[in-house]
């Protein structure tokens, strides 16, 4: 047996023992036990329902949690649920459904923030982590950003100077 190979096993076997932060979290927090203050803050401010079908507050909730594990703006959080598959399962999305816009979760966050819950929620979550002897440590995404450059042609006198080993005027 090649000797690279029983090291690629291991490796995979490692990967596979591992689960990745946002399984852990779906995991071992008791996420129904926050309905009651969600559903407290949520129904605050509330003018109709026949807008719009009523977004489960637990799934804006978890996009709060994403933004704020992971220092995303609204809009950003919103793209990565419509991106990473990892995040839409996290918040109970599924490919089929509508991924809530930044508008909902900022004017969510606001709800929360009028009806007094907000910090309360985010305590409540702590206490789940350190009670399972957990800590969360926000982190960021890197968004790498690939943009056009302008050419830069030399001359035919600069490319003559240039291989006369020679630097050209300005």
């Amino acid at each position: 047996m090649p000797k690279g190979f029983l090291g690629r096993t291991r490796k995979s076997i490692k990967a596979k023992k591992k689960k990745p932060v946002l399984t852990c979290l779906s995991e071992s927090i008791p996420w129904e036990a926050f309905r009651p203050l969600l559903d407290k803050g949520y129904s605050q401010g509330r003018k109709n329902n026949t807008c719009h079908k009523r977004i489960d507050p637990l799934i804006l909730y978890k996009m709060l949690f994403l933004q704020q594990l992971f220092n995303l703006s609204e809009e950003e959080v919103e793209f990565q649920v419509n991106e990473r598959r990892s995040f839409e399962e996290f918040v109970g999305l599924g490919v089929m459904n509508d991924i809530p816009d930044a508008t909902t979760v900022a004017l969510f966050r606001e709800r929360l923030r009028k009806a007094n819950v907000i910090d309360e929620l985010f305590e409540m979550f702590e206490s789940y982590l350190r009670d399972r002897g957990l800590e969360a440590r926000g982190g960021q995404i890197i968004d790498a950003t690939l943009v056009p450059v302008q050419k830069q042609r030399n001359s035919r006198e600069e490319n003559k100077e240039i291989k006369a080993n020679r630097l050209p005027d300005g």
